[in-house]
């Protein structure tokens, strides 16, 4: 069985001011790390000029409120 994902693509532009924009992997590192720690299966990457997020869709409620927390959303 497949199961569904979601992508979440954050412009790393819009980054808040608490994260280093010069450093988008090592912020990528601190929101999957941050998922993580809330119970999401979560994969983030860097693409240039967005961040990337990966999860199973049935986590989307959770992983919202964890980017909420973090300000990103």
């Amino acid at each position: 069985m497949t199961m569904a994902t979601t992508t979440i693509r954050i412009d790393i532009d819009t980054l808040p001011d608490h994260f280093d924009r010069s450093r988008p992997s090592v912020v990528a590192e601190v929101v999957e790390a941050a998922l993580r720690e809330g119970g999401i299966k979560a994969d983030c990457s860097d693409l240039f000029s967005h961040l990337k997020i990966d999860l199973p869709t049935a986590q989307l409620a959770a992983a919202s409120a964890v980017l909420a927390d973090l300000q990103l959303i």
